[in-house]
């Protein structure tokens, strides 16, 4: 069974000023893949970033998937934070997560969200909306058994 933690970014949920939308969302979908999902854990974006993925990582964690802080505000600071956790970049991840939900919402190419590889934990950005994380969430489906399965040393 895949092992996966859930994190939504979010300085505004993580104050208590809303409820977090997109965390459940993330689980939900990730249950469905049949992983056994911890969270969602709510941050503020920046350093707390890099720190639940650097703890998820010494944990043994699969896959983590991120959901918010991906956009260009001048608080949306999550793939900078994911950056400095992963070891090798996975573009094609985050280039089909954006294309994905084009047609319906343009903007979605605006996301910058990261997908890479640290240890032998896979993460992945999502953007923080809940349509956003379904539309990643549909990307990722179609590989992660294959992903997990390649970064723990699995044969082609």
């Amino acid at each position: 069974m895949i092992r996966a933690m859930a994190v939504t970014v979010s300085n505004r949920a993580s104050a208590g000023v809303y409820a977090d939308k997109s965390g459940p969302v993330l689980v939900e979908m990730l249950e469905d893949l049949g992983c056994q999902v911890d969270g969602p854990v709510v941050v503020p974006d920046g350093e707390p970033v890099a720190g639940v993925l650097r703890d998820a990582v010494e944990g043994g964690y699969d896959v983590v998937v991120t959901s918010g802080g991906t956009g260009l505000t001048p608080t949306d600071q999550t793939p900078e934070m994911t950056r400095r956790v992963i070891e090798r970049e996975i573009p094609g991840i985050a280039e089909a997560i954006r294309l994905e939900g084009r047609e319906a919402v343009p903007a979605a190419i605006l996301s910058r969200g990261l997908a890479g590889v640290a240890g032998r934990t896979l993460i992945v950005n999502l953007p923080g909306s809940t349509g956003g994380v379904r539309d990643g969430m549909t990307v990722l489906g179609r590989v992660l058994r294959h992903a997990v399965d390649q970064i723990a040393g699995g044969d082609h």
